[in-house]
């Protein structure tokens, strides 16, 4: 799931039209053991927003095959677009669990934030900014989330969905900090003139994480656990742990300034 993606075009919110792959999750659909009343409704509204999310993150992937394919990187651009379809699959696998519980796989339209082009520069520094915000930024913290989620699911039906899901997950991010290497090569100059820019995306992906992280402070008991329920104060533990032990030294040893830009990220939030 990512900060740039929602469920739908600016387009279908504007016309009302909703999220529907009830025809698509039937298939899929996961045997699950009896639900309590207690966890069901904490259960729907986790398993659906992530149906929303990660239906929303293809066309950002769409988006960096477009980048790709303008700086004539094809292999990349065709990684992207298959990437793509990974998240409308995980989308389905994920309404499919909405209707195991017994809801639908159905979510009202929403306003889709335009995919930014970052114009005021060049198109190689374009392409990392997003880069960096997506897949090292973005999918590595969902890989830390689910990965964590599913190390307290007992085996069954609905960790080996979730495991799938999870798979994917390491392979986006795994492909962005493969990919940046390569970039930053390109231009010499760039990884070090990443700072200011660093700041936004930080900002950004905090604020966006830290709205759909769970707001409850109670642990889950063990049947909400193997739904995948958690407490927020553990999932903001992991968010924190991941960016400030993870992601930012990890962008240092690129010849980033990430450090800095972690610091002083609240600079760009209020700006």
């Amino acid at each position: 799931m990512h900060a740039l993606g929602t469920a739908l075009s600016a387009q279908d919110a504007r016309c009302g039209v909703t999220l529907d792959l009830r025809a698509q999750a039937a298939q899929y659909e996961p045997a699950l053991p009896p639900v309590g009343d207690h966890n069901r409704p904490a259960a729907l509204h986790t398993w659906r927003g992530r149906m929303v999310n990660e239906s929303g993150s293809a066309a950002v992937f769409e988006g960096l095959a477009e980048q790709f394919r303008a700086l004539e990187m094809p292999a990349e651009a065709r990684t992207c677009l298959e990437f793509a379809a990974e998240e409308r699959h995980h989308g389905v696998l994920c309404g499919a669990v909405v209707q195991a519980l017994g809801g639908e796989a159905t979510a009202a339209g929403r306003v889709n934030p335009d995919y930014p082009l970052h114009p005021e520069v060049a198109p190689l520094e374009a392409l990392v900014r997003n880069l960096l915000h997506i897949s090292c930024l973005s999918e590595t913290i969902a890989v830390a989330l689910i990965g964590a989620e599913r190390e307290e699911m007992p085996e069954g039906a609905l960790r080996a969905l979730l495991t799938r899901i999870w798979a994917d997950e390491c392979g986006h991010a795994n492909f962005g900090w493969r990919t940046l290497p390569k970039l930053l090569a390109l231009d010499p100059t760039l990884a070090g003139r990443m700072g200011p820019w660093l700041q936004v995306a930080f900002a950004d992906v905090e604020r966006h994480e830290l709205e759909h992280l769970p707001s409850s402070d109670a642990s889950p008991d063990a049947e909400g656990a193997a739904l995948g329920l958690c407490s927020g104060p553990h999932a903001r533990g992991i968010l924190y742990a991941t960016l400030e032990q993870v992601v930012v030294p990890a962008l240092e040893a690129q010849g980033m300034p990430a450090r800095q830009a972690w610091e002083r990220r609240s600079e760009a939030a209020l700006g």
